[in-house]
């Protein structure tokens, strides 16, 4: 457990009246509206919304990429608004993950080299990183893959990959935009089996992103954004 862990309450995750505004005066654009959100351990959120809504918007300002206009988002206890940027990057280092539609490889490196990428960022040893990366490989189905760079591997097997990299670091929360659009429906199937597995056996809180109604009603919640407001969907 990672000392922010530790001072961690029930909650994972929380934003309160986060917003979100672009622009000055007359040509300003409101995206995000008063957002309230708690995430909690193991949980699995699904946000839909239109094109252009925000979503990526409201992930961006969860994970600590962006800063919001208004409100504030508690990451494993600690406010993001009140960290130096060097505090922040740790936290996000150790607490979060993130998966993209696209996998953001780095081509030159083998499957095992990107994810223990994040293991030597947050300054772990070079075989220590290496031996979690294979291992967690290992657990995503590509034990036989580790080796190949992502030009050699299926769009599948890269997102995996991605989904790899993103928990190799036992985050307290994956935060997910998107993460099976560029997918066709098989391969998209398998890949979000695989996190919510992981969410089940990992108790990693999961905050998808996904314009997929089917896929979003596999998750503990759906959470609707239109017009800068967040909205419960009924079950």
């Amino acid at each position: 457990m990672s000392e922010f862990m530790k001072q961690a309450n029930s909650l994972v995750l929380s934003a309160k009246d986060l917003a979100k505004t672009y622009g000055h005066g007359l040509s300003a654009v409101e995206v995000l509206k008063g957002i309230n959100l708690d995430v909690a351990p193991s949980e699995k959120v699904a946000i839909i919304g239109s094109s252009g809504s925000g979503k990526s918007t409201l992930l961006h300002l969860l994970g600590g990429l962006d800063i919001p206009s208004a409100g504030s988002v508690v990451l494993a206890g600690l406010n993001l608004n009140n960290l130096p940027v060097a505090k922040l990057d740790q936290l996000r280092n150790q607490s979060l993950g993130f998966i993209y539609q696209f996998h953001h490889l780095l081509d030159e490196f083998s499957a095992q080299e990107n994810v223990a990428l994040p293991l030597r960022i947050r300054g772990l040893s070079y075989e220590e990183s290496m031996d979690r990366a294979s291992k967690i490989l290992k657990s995503v189905g590509l034990a036989a893959r580790e080796l190949h760079t992502p030009g050699e591997l299926s769009g599948g097997e890269r997102q995996r990959v991605a989904v790899a990299r993103a928990l190799v670091g036992n985050p307290a929360c994956v935060l997910a935009d998107e993460p099976t659009g560029n997918l066709d429906t098989e391969t998209a199937d398998s890949v979000f089996d695989l996190m919510l597995d992981v969410a089940r056996e990992q108790g990693t809180a999961f905050v998808i992103v996904t314009h997929d109604p089917i896929r979003a009603k596999r998750c503990d919640r759906i959470l609707h954004l239109e017009r800068g407001i967040l909205k419960n969907v009924a079950a």
